[in-house]
């Protein structure tokens, strides 16, 4: 049972969700995202998300897009990554989940990715553009090493195949609430709670929800159906909002998550 799992039994146990926050790696600098990682680790993020930056990410909106843009601007490597989450994990224990795509992996080297990401303290993985046909290679190394690879179902997910989706991810399955980009919306599908008690008779795993939350109150009423919720382009707005002023960008940052927190493990 590696981080991941033990922090679902213990929330489980404590009768509480999970909040899990994301931001991309680097953005808007290495420095300043470690204070970032820090301050929502205090605000009550049970898991942490972090984007390892990719040219083309193909399943993010318009505000996570220019988020990596920054990071790349700034030369962010998967090194550097893994330089920043070696730091960090003298200052949390949280566990942390990478965000990525393939080819960031393939071209660091599938064997060489989880072996160099488990040392340095990270959890799990989560590939945005890998389908459950193509993951043998990856899961053949993860599972070896105790690292957890996440798996994505979508609204258009077919009930048969969210089964052998569920059975394949690790840590928990990433359920994407709408179909589309990430983006903070003003409103989620009226059928979402209704789709995910469905999915919850097909599996034990934990189902966490992504995808166009923006407020304590959506936050809330996902939390009483899933096991845990993910915030990420809301997040991210409060980062760009004040890229002049990073002090003032990590106190928005903590200030948001806490209200996210709150309203999360408010629900039993």
């Amino acid at each position: 049972m590696n981080k991941i799992d033990k922090t679902f039994k213990k929330l489980k146990t404590a009768k509480k969700k999970a909040f899990i926050p994301y931001v991309v790696a680097g953005d808007p600098d290495i420095k300043t995202t470690e204070k970032i990682v820090l301050a929502l680790a205090e605000s009550g993020a049970d898991i942490i998300e972090l984007g390892i930056p990719f040219s083309d990410p193909l399943a993010d909106g318009a505000t996570i897009q220019r988020a990596v843009m920054r990071a790349l601007s700034h030369s962010v490597s998967v090194e550097k990554v893994f330089d920043m989450v070696r730091r960090l994990r003298k200052s949390t224990d949280v566990p942390f989940v990478f965000m990525t795509y393939y080819n960031i992996i393939l071209n660091y080297g599938v064997a060489r990715f989880v072996k160099n990401a488990k040392s340095v303290g990270a959890d799990g993985v989560i590939v945005a553009d890998l389908p459950m046909e193509e993951t043998k290679k990856l899961k053949l190394c993860a599972d070896r090493s105790g690292f957890d690879v996440i798996m994505l179902a979508a609204p258009t997910t077919p009930i048969e195949r969210f089964k052998m989706i569920s059975n394949c991810s690790r840590g928990f399955v990433y359920y994407v609430s709408l179909t589309g980009v990430t983006g903070a919306r003003e409103s989620l599908p009226a059928k979402l709670k209704n789709e995910i008690k469905k999915l919850k008779k097909h599996t034990k795993k934990p189902i966490c929800v992504g995808f166009g939350i923006s407020s304590a109150h959506q936050a809330k009423n996902i939390a009483r159906v899933a096991d845990g919720v993910i915030v990420g382009s809301a997040i991210i707005k409060r980062i760009e909002k004040n890229l002049k002023n990073k002090t003032k960008m990590v106190r928005e940052v903590e200030s948001f998550a806490r209200s996210i927190a709150g309203a999360i493990h408010s629900v039993g």
